[in-house]
């Protein structure tokens, strides 16, 4: 990997870490939060949601603006939305002020495909995969100390750890604002302009009709890989809080301890091991054991009887994802042409974001329904689906050391 996109993805991960720390603060403080204002678990599952309709509306607008205006300017304008998002958390005295601080974050979230495509830019393809590792490492680490911090800030005071997490983001602006790079194609010196003859870019509706129309299309199916993986994945999210509380009285003081412990095993695996994998499996193949493994992970988290043995069987979860989704979204940065990069990866999180719509929707009403157990055993059938459709990707026997020869 050249120094000059090192130290331009540097960045970019410092930001991602303090972002998505202010992000975890609040994440599972959440279902606390709204159970205290009287809200049932099915409405529970609508506001998680809620953050994700918004987001699928707002990915590919976003992406789209970054391949024309650049992508520092549209990671800045998410970052500012969030810090918003979290203080009416801080201030939220009703369930209305709740979903409403989930709906802006949603809207400033979409710029996640914006930050995979800087990736993308400035990152040559075959070290892709082990930067967007390296990006989700961070985000891990956001993960596993903004849990931990989120709870010790509720000693402080109910507005705390929105408060907080508000003042981090807008912090996170002014760092951006001060040392992100530039990498877009159309916003470097010289790039070339639109010349006659050359095809216009496809409409944001024309993207996303693609995915749907041919499912078995490369990107289209590496995109459909990491919707119904996203599907299974947050369907576990959604009810993780409520299951703990359930089975083994977790509260809202308590439940940053697992996040911390997943966390840390993320950021191992993202950080370290991910990136040897893929230079001596390849990236087809690291993404079919994640499938697997995350599957299996999911399968047997209602087993146990005690934390102990919880902590022992919910590993597979962090290891499997942490296989799956850099090395996806890696293979579709191959697939796309550069001038469309932004918007493809948007049109990737606009179907993410419609698997984190249903998931927790449907996670929680099987709760509910259903049974505290039964919402981990559909997450892992579903999440079988992409085990099933990642062997039909071509190049599994191809490792990137043979691609390169």
């Amino acid at each position: 990997m050249s120094d000059a996109g090192m130290k331009k993805i540097s960045v970019l991960i410092g930001i991602g870490f303090v972002d998505m720390l202010g992000f975890a603060m609040i994440f599972p403080l959440l279902p606390f939060y709204a159970l205290r204002l009287q809200a049932q678990e099915w409405v529970i599952g609508w506001m998680i949601a809620s953050f994700s309709i918004a987001q699928l509306a707002s990915a590919p607008v976003w992406g789209r603006l970054s391949d024309r205006l650049g992508r520092r300017p549209a990671l800045m304008v998410g970052l500012a939305a969030s810090g918003v998002a979290f203080i009416v958390f801080g201030y939220a005295v009703s369930i209305w002020m709740l979903f409403l601080s989930r709906i802006i974050q949603g809207a400033g979230g979409g710029t996640t495909g914006v930050a995979q495509a800087y990736i993308g830019d400035a990152i040559e393809p075959k070290n892709r995969a082990k930067a967007l590792g390296w990006l989700s490492a961070a985000t891990s680490a956001g993960v596993m100390i903004g849990p931990a911090l989120g709870s010790l800030a509720t000693t402080l005071g109910h507005e705390a750890p929105g408060l907080i997490a508000g003042g981090l983001c807008f912090l996170n602006v002014l760092f951006a604002w001060r040392w992100l790079p530039e990498t877009s194609p159309s916003q470097q010196p010289g790039a070339p302009r639109a010349a006659a003859g050359v095809p216009p870019r496809r409409s944001i509706r024309a993207s996303v009709w693609e995915v749907i129309r041919h499912p078995d299309a490369p990107a289209s199916r590496l995109i459909w890989i990491y919707a119904v993986g996203m599907l299974g994945f947050m369907s576990m999210t959604g009810v993780l809080a409520l299951y703990l509380e359930s089975e083994f009285g977790v509260t809202e003081r308590t439940i940053g301890v697992f996040f911390v412990y997943i966390g840390a095993l993320s950021v191992v695996m993202r950080a370290v091991i991910l990136g040897k994998l893929v230079d001596t499996y390849g990236e087809t193949r690291v993404m079919r054991l994640g499938g697997a493994l995350l599957a299996f992970g999911l399968l047997i988290i209602p087993l146990p009887n005690s934390v102990a043995l919880l902590a022992l069987t919910i590993t597979f979860v962090p290891i499997g994802t942490a296989l799956l989704f850099p090395t996806t979204t890696a293979l579709v940065t191959h697939k796309t042409p550069d001038a469309e990069r932004g918007q493809v990866m948007g049109v990737q999180q606009t179907f993410g974001g419609v698997a984190r719509v249903i998931a927790p929707v449907g996670a929680t009403a099987a709760f509910q329904g259903l049974g505290v157990d039964v919402p981990f055993y559909i997450a892992a059938g579903i999440v079988m689906l992409v085990a099933v459709l990642a062997w039909r990707v071509e190049g599994a026997a191809r490792t990137p050391r043979q691609a390169d020869a």
